[in-house]
């Protein structure tokens, strides 16, 4: 087929630091190239793909210190727009922008939601544009949406199996990796680690956004003896950071649609303790790739117990059920119904004509 995968330029794909869409984007695209399909990646400049690179921003707009990306993006779209007919589907990896302009081509267009959809903001679009084809990355991101918008598949998000290489040993402390957010919490993960007694180590990225909530909640936290705060990490970084863990806390209180960071860690064979929020039952195998747990007594239990799961179970349901393969596999069943979904109602445009 001859797809074009449409990023978002917030971050280079892959992303420097951090960035889960553009990594799941740059993983989708090099797993359909190796797979033989031929394929266009509108993202950012600073973009690294075997596909063929359309340059939409000279570099990722986050870094480049740009803060409103919709004018970026609407050049992007435009860009696609006039290369329309040059694929056979359009894969958009950005929420809204592209609905007026790709209306009259939804039967060769998808788009991935990547984001919450529970904000009643946006729903005005997704109201609008009932007949836009949507992919969500779990079952449970579908809830707040209307009943009649056009779902064409939940894809899991999954990863190339040597990006988080199995790690046998693993480590000593609990691990906290993403972003310092309220609905994060990273205020649970202090009090866990220091209730269980197990060192942790917070790597995450500050937005300006939330610059205030670090350094008057969560900064305060961080003098003591148990708590290490490292920072924004790359790719390479992350890899040993989640690799040398005993766990992952994942102590989210908002639906989050997936949580790309708890399948890096599976795939290291690190187990991951979770709340009982959005998508985490659909990721987190209870009691095998870790534990799901709705309080804090339950949380601090489960860290004093998690050194009893075998790491290597972890990592064999990653191969199962996460791995880019799976992912890929995924997505082209669901071009393909796309495509004959809407060469059926193409004919019957033509009959009625």
């Amino acid at each position: 087929m001859r797809i074009a995968q449409v990023a978002p330029l917030a971050e280079a794909v892959p992303p420097k630091l951090y960035g889960g869409t553009e990594r799941v984007v740059s993983w989708l695209t090099e797993e359909l190239m190796r797979q033989g399909h031929d394929v266009t990646l509108f993202a950012s400049g600073d973009s690294t793909t075997s596909a063929k690179l359309v340059p939409c921003v000279p570099k990722g707009l986050r870094l480049a210190g740009i803060r409103d990306h919709i004018a970026s993006h609407l050049v992007m779209l435009n860009e696609v727009r006039s290369r329309a007919d040059q694929f056979d589907i359009i894969h958009f990896h950005v929420d809204l922008l592209q609905h007026v302009l790709f209306r009259d081509l939804a039967h060769k267009c998808l788009t991935t939601l990547h984001g919450r959809l529970d904000l009643p903001d946006f729903m005005p679009v997704y109201q609008t544009f009932q007949e836009m084809p949507l992919v969500s990355i779990s079952n449970s991101q579908r809830a707040p949406m209307p009943p009649h918008v056009n779902w064409l598949a939940t894809v899991h998000h999954g990863l190339p199996a040597s990006v988080c290489p199995f790690n046998e040993q693993g480590g000593g402390y609990l691990a906290f990796l993403g972003r310092i957010a309220p609905e994060k919490r990273p205020d649970r993960a202090v009090e866990i680690a220091k209730r269980a007694g197990i060192a942790l180590k917070i790597a995450a990225k500050v937005d300006p956004a939330d610059q205030a909530y670090f350094e008057e909640v969560i900064e305060p936290l961080l003098d003591h003896p148990l708590i290490e705060f490292v920072g924004e990490i790359d790719e390479e970084a992350k890899c040993d950071f989640l690799g040398h863990a005993l766990a992952l806390l994942f102590p989210i209180d908002w639906p989050e649609p997936f949580g790309l960071v708890m399948i890096e860690a599976m795939s290291a064979g690190t187990p991951v303790i979770a709340f009982r929020n959005g998508s985490v039952p659909e990721v987190v195998a209870d009691g095998v790739t870790g534990f799901i747990v709705e309080t804090m007594d339950e949380a601090v239990t489960a860290a004093r117990q998690v050194e009893s799961l075998g790491r290597a179970g972890v990592r064999e349901v990653f191969e199962c059920r996460f791995t880019v393969a799976r992912m890929a596999k995924d997505y082209v069943h669901a071009y393909d119904t796309l495509l004959t979904k809407g060469g059926t109602d193409q004919r019957h445009l033509v009959a009625a004509e």
